[in-house]
């Protein structure tokens, strides 16, 4: 039998939104999703949910969609998730539950992604209430960070009746959902900030501009504030970089910085007084999301963009959606070249990035080829701005002030991977402080199983 082709999403055409910073993916009609919904087998083991780190309930929700039963279709999604409209947009589903899709095997797999999509856009416009908690226990717990995991952990805690105080150190809550990602493939205000009023009316508290280990130490939270139990989600903050000649040069970004300046505190807005350089030629330097996040970004702000990666495109870790968006835009890509200096002008200015090309040798630990220096092939290319995004680390501000807890040698908490269990009693932690820089849906997923091991370690 013939299956049916994938119901196409529409985009905004690639010259239009160079210049803008719109939702790239404008999501699919009511028709649409059920006509894409109606493309579900309904398998007897659905190899979807075993893919998906916060183990949805997949094919009930689609049946639902089928059925235009929007509502009940977004009470499936939120017994299990408490960010479907980000995990819809920012997920990606091509390497887990679309993954295992029968359908894929032959064909097009089912667009899970932008089907949770469409029900958590349906459930924010229609207003369904999805707060229902079972009733208040009276017992403390705090989490540190409101970014995926923080929010997933407290959302479930709320929802079990623990009383839940999350600690931001930022002056907003959403982590990397509102610093990171950028506004055209996650608007902050319509989709994050809904997610997070979400959380909020499960009854969960959130306090900004609160530094744990700097305004209050883990300690005083568990023996002076009455927290029972804490979830440390305080993701990977800190940059890496090259420490290459020049890298201190005016005009070299962390693409943290970059992105932090433009998505949170919103550089690209008229009347907004943040300072932001986007340059008129851009150098970013790695081959990530956050990455194409960084070269997309610039392009908007009207720079040309190159990204500097050492290995070729089909190596490349970003989405394969995300390269195909930033190629479609006008992203020169400079493959199989590795940055060996920075250049600057008299004045400490960046005029340059000197490469040396590359050639991939044999596989190396993480089971991608390895890519070796071609000797006397260096080269310049003229640029104004460079941005690094090599990774990040967690910020060891934490582990530094809080006796006891264990990291390892890269600063990232040592936790237990199915229950989050630190080195200290009642002390869990998830997401990136524990795995450093991986994704949004880990990191909902550790946030997760914290929670549940908490109500364990409570109960007892």
């Amino acid at each position: 039998m013939e299956t049916k082709k994938r119901v196409p999403v529409k985009e905004q055409a690639p010259e239009i939104r160079r210049s803008n910073f719109d939702e790239v993916c404008l999501g699919y009609s009511e028709s649409e999703a059920v006509a894409e919904a109606e493309r579900c087998l309904h398998c007897k083991k659905p190899l979807c949910v075993t893919q998906c780190p916060v183990s949805i309930n997949i094919p009930e929700f689609i049946e639902h969609v089928k059925n235009r039963e929007f509502e009940e279709a977004a009470r499936v999604i939120a017994k299990s998730s408490s960010l479907p409209a980000v995990c819809g947009r920012v997920c990606p589903q091509e390497s887990q539950c679309e993954e295992l899709c029968v359908l894929g095997k032959k064909g097009d797999a089912v667009a899970i992604g932008k089907l949770e999509r469409f029900v958590a856009d349906w459930s924010r416009e229609n207003n369904i209430d999805l707060s229902q908690t079972l009733p208040k226990n009276g017992r403390k717990v705090a989490v540190i960070g409101a970014g995926p995991s923080g929010l997933s952990c407290a959302g479930d805690l709320a929802k079990l009746g623990y009383d839940v105080t999350i600690f931001e150190a930022l002056h907003k809550a959403g982590g990397v959902l509102v610093y990171g990602i950028p506004e055209f493939r996650l608007p902050k205000d319509k989709v994050v900030q809904h997610e997070v009023d979400n959380v909020k009316a499960l009854g969960v508290k959130i306090e900004t501009n609160v530094i744990i280990g700097r305004t209050v130490t883990l300690e005083e939270l568990m023996h002076q504030e009455g927290f029972e139990a804490v979830f440390i989600g305080s993701g990977a903050g800190l940059p890496m970089f090259m420490n290459i000649p020049g890298e201190n040069s005016n005009g070299v970004f962390s693409a943290n910085e970059f992105l932090t300046r433009n998505n949170l505190m919103k550089a690209f807005k008229e009347g907004y007084d943040t300072p932001i350089r986007a340059g008129k030629k851009v150098a970013v330097v790695g081959g990530g999301n956050v990455a194409m996040d960084a070269a997309r970004t610039a392009l908007r702000l009207g720079a040309e963009v190159h990204i500097v990666y050492r290995r070729s495109q089909a190596e490349l870790p970003a989405r394969a959606e995300e390269v195909h968006h930033a190629i479609e835009e006008g992203i020169i890509f400079d493959l199989l070249c590795n940055p060996v200096e920075i250049l600057a002008d008299e004045k400490g200015w960046v005029k340059g990035i000197k490469c040396i090309r590359m050639e991939l040798g044999e596989p190396d630990a993480s089971g991608r080829r390895r890519p070796v220096e071609i000797p006397g092939s260096e080269f310049v290319i003229d640029v104004d701005t460079v941005i690094m995004s090599l990774g990040t680390s967690p910020n060891p501000l934490i582990s530094s002030t809080t006796p006891g807890l264990e990291s390892n040698k890269k600063g990232c908490l040592i936790a237990a991977e199915e229950t989050g269990r630190t080195s200290l009693d009642g002390v869990f932690a998830g997401g990136d402080a524990v795995t450093g820089a991986a994704t949004v849906i880990l990191a909902m997923g550790a946030g997760k199983k914290a929670a549940r091991a908490i109500d364990e370690y409570l109960k007892k």
